[in-house]
This record gives C-alpha cells, sequence and structure tokens, in this order.
C-alpha cells in the first residue's frame, strides 16, 4: 500500500534505523486535532504522536499531510503511536497567522504544487507572486492553474497577465466544471507524484479535486451571485489518490500568505526585476532620481510594470519586518525564559532559609 503512495528506495534507506527498533512506516493523509490519518502497509490507522517525540520536537517538527513518519501498533483494531518524522524533501511553509511569530508547516515532500485562482471576479497577480515565491522556497515545483475560465467570454487577457508574473511557471487555465483544459494538468500527476492544491477561499479547489478525482471527495458551494466567488468548503488537509496513481492534498484557502525567510525565492520570482538591479550606473542606486537608473528607465520605456517593481519592494519591507519582529519575538522568550528561571531559584532560596530559621 505504501508504493501507492510514493513510498521509495531513498525513503527506505532513510528510514533503515527506524525499521531496526521494529518500526513501521505510514504516511499522514489527514490530521484532526491531535489525531492523525495514516496509510501502512497494515491498512489504514489513526495515530497518535507518543510523549517522548512530543516533547522532543521542535516548532514544526510535528507530522503534517504527506509526512512519512515510524509508527509502532497497538491493540484491536490497531492504533498507531508515532514515534518519528523522517527528512522531508519539501516543506511548504508560511508565517504564522496573526501577531504570532514563527512558522506554521501547510504540507511536507510535494512535488507540484498547484496556485489555484479563478478567473472570474477579483484575480489578484499580488497574492499569485506571494504563492509563486513561497512555492519556489517550499522546493515543489510551481504551476499556476487558472479555474473557472468558462465564466469569461475572452480569458486570454487575464491570462497574458498571469504569465507575465509568472517568472516562467507553467499556467494552465481550465475549467473544472466543464472540464475544458483539464487534461493539461496530466503532465504534472504521474503516479506516485505528490501534488498539492494551494489558493484562496473560493478558488475552486475543490471543485477541480472532485474533476479529477471523478468522484465527489470534497463538497463544494454554488458561486455568490454578489461577487461571483465560491463558499470556502474545505476546513482541513486531506492526502487523496487520484485514478492514475498521482497523489493530490486539499488545502483549506488561506486568508494570510506570510512569508519567512525567502531571498533566494523571491529574486528567482522576480528575475525580471533583479535583473535590471545590476543594470544601474550607480552601485548605491535607490531607484529613485538617480541618473542611469535601470529600473526607472524599464518603467519609463514600458518593459517593467510600475506595480510590478512596487509588489518587490513591498515584499522585500514585508521580509524586513518579519526578520525584526522574529528578533524581537525570541528576545521575549528568552527574557521570559530566565524569568522564570530566576523566580524559582528566589523561591528555592527563602524555602532553604525558611528551613534553616526552623
Amino acid at each position: 500500500m505504501i508504493i501507492e503512495f510514493g513510498w521509495s528506495d531513498a525513503l527506505r534507506s532513510a528510514f533503515a534505523p527506524h525499521a531496526a527498533q521494529g518500526h513501521i512506516p505510514a504516511r499522514v493523509t489527514a490530521q484532526h486535532r491531535g489525531l492523525w490519518r495514516l496509510a501502512s502497509e497494515a491498512g489504514e490507522l489513526n495515530g497518535r504522536i507518543t510523549g517522548r517525540f512530543n516533547a522532543a520536537a521542535a516548532p514544526g517538527e510535528h507530522p503534517v499531510v504527506g509526512d512519512w513518519v515510524a509508527i509502532t501498533l497497538e491493540g484491536s483494531p490497531p492504533e498507531a503511536h508515532i514515534h518519528a518524522l523522517l527528512p522531508r524533501r519539501t516543506v511548504f511553509t508560511r508565517r504564522a497567522a496573526g501577531n504570532r511569530v514563527g512558522a506554521q508547516v501547510v504540507a511536507a515532500n510535494v512535488d507540484v504544487a498547484f496556485l489555484v485562482a479563478a478567473l472570474n471576479g477579483d484575480l489578484n497577480l499580488r497574492r499569485i507572486e506571494r504563492y509563486l515565491v513561497a512555492t519556489r522556497d517550499s522546493g515543489a515545483a510551481p504551476v499556476v492553474v487558472l479555474t473557472k475560465a468558462d465564466l469569461l467570454t475572452d480569458p486570454a487577457p487575464a491570462i497574458a497577465d498571469v504569465v507575465a508574473i509568472a517568472g516562467g511557471a507553467p499556467v494552465v487555465a481550465l475549467s473544472a466544471r466543464t472540464g475544458t483544459g483539464l487534461h493539461a494538468l496530466g503532465a504534472w500527476l504521474r503516479p506516485g507524484t505528490t501534488a498539492a492544491l494551494l489558493g484562496s477561499s473560493g478558488a475552486g479547489k475543490s471543485t477541480l479535486l472532485n474533476a479529477l478525482s471523478g468522484r465527489t471527495l470534497m463538497e463544494t458551494s454554488e458561486i455568490r451571485e454578489s461577487d461571483d466567488r465560491g463558499r470556502h468548503t474545505t476546513t482541513h488537509r486531506e492526502l487523496f489518490q487520484l485514478p492514475g496513481g498521482a497523489l493530490l492534498v486539499d488545502t483549506p484557502g488561506m486568508r494570510e500568505l506570510g512569508l519567512l525567510d525567502v531571498d533566494v525565492a523571491l529574486d528567482a520570482s522576480f528575475e525580471d526585476v533583479t535583473a535590471l538591479l545590476g543594470a544601474c550606473r550607480f552601485s548605491n542606486c535607490t531607484h529613485g532620481a538617480e541618473p542611469g537608473c535601470a529600473i526607472r528607465a524599464a518603467i519609463a520605456d514600458a518593459t517593467l510594470a510600475e506595480d510590478r517593481w512596487e509588489a518587490y519592494l513591498k515584499l522585500q519591507r514585508e521580509l524586513a519586518f518579519a526578520a525584526r519582529k522574529d528578533d524581537l519575538g525570541l528576545e521575549a522568550t528568552e527574557r521570559a525564559k530566565w524569568k522564570q528561571i530566576h523566580k524559582g531559584q528566589r523561591a528555592r532560596q527563602k524555602h532553604r532559609l525558611r528551613n534553616e530559621e526552623d
């Protein structure tokens, strides 16, 4: 069974130390509040992480959908105990939502990420750029999937806008409801390959999953007449097997996609911008009013869109701010830790002095 879920010789080699301890491999297919759904040679199982694993795991090292884990079985019907996490080939992460410090792991061991955006309504190029950066940073191959093409009389201009900012990533336009263009995704859905559907709420991810599987795996909602957007229906991440043998992870829509330390991926996604940065007359050019600025010249002759340049600057500022925020958060955590240590030392000293007085 695990062969069908992407088990390979490389994984077998990495698993050898766990096999020596009597563990068996399994892949995480879903997670629900402390309970993991697993695919293993023993069949589909529910599992929980052991106390030792939970205590030793650093932030981001708890299993997520797509992970391979080492388990033992206990009871009848058997329940799995998760002892360890195998090294991840790729990992899609985002900055923790809200004002929290740190990262959230979304999915692991994904080969290709389908970045789903709807052509109708609010097609947000800046959001697509953000997903492209995060995907390239994860190690997965990005493919932009533009859904609901049947709702536009002429989708060609919108598709061209996306191609212009995709940084060389493939762009596929389709209609999951009519099936038009759906076959194009077959190039990335080979047996044993793991793909993930990523995108905002209402982009049509669940409808696309159902169309690719040929049956209803996720419930969908009708498009709202007020804004031509579907209602968000997916509430958890889950890995599914498609009829052709590929694996597909469906994820809930993300209201926020905060980026982490993605400098290399950012430059790869904005090669049209970074190629110009080194072409200015002065090495310390601020890209304002200096003579010989390649950025300003490209904007003036329309070879670089100004909103594309502004998007690059915005992401650079966001990364700089996030780095400062993390530093302050780590500093605050460290202060709190030592405050507790000193508090405990004072309490022990008071207790010792009282005992001496007695």
